[in-house]
């Protein structure tokens, strides 16, 4: 599977951003998730959404991000409001099967102050 994460760039604070992650496959039948790794950071989970819809977010980021699926389109998204330095990151996206765990090759979002 090939995953392929869009839509990062430089944002001033408090603006937003959405990302995308498509997948060269269909995605109906996989949980799916954004990770996000800071400079000289681990890499963190941001969100996570089941097959069937259900989410769960970071606290850092609960109530501001989004996360989202189109599975007609094979496409997760992450909808970013009220950007704040601190989520400056690359954003990679994963998709679970029953035995791996595929990561998309990141996307760059850099937030101003």
């Amino acid at each position: 599977v090939q995953l392929q994460a869009s839509g990062g760039g430089l944002v001033q604070a408090g603006g937003s951003l959405r990302l995308s992650c498509a997948a060269s496959k269909s995605i109906f039948a996989n949980d799916m998730a954004w990770y996000r790794q800071a400079p000289g950071k681990q890499r963190d989970m941001v969100a996570t959404i089941t097959f069937g819809g259900d989410t769960n977010y970071a606290d850092s980021v609960k109530g501001r991000f989004t996360i989202s699926r189109d599975n007609a389109k094979n496409t997760m998204y992450l909808q970013m409001d009220s950007l704040r330095p601190e989520d400056t990151a690359v954003y990679y996206c994963v998709l679970d099967s029953p035995h791996l765990r595929f990561w998309g090759q990141g996307t760059q979002v850099t937030v101003s102050s």
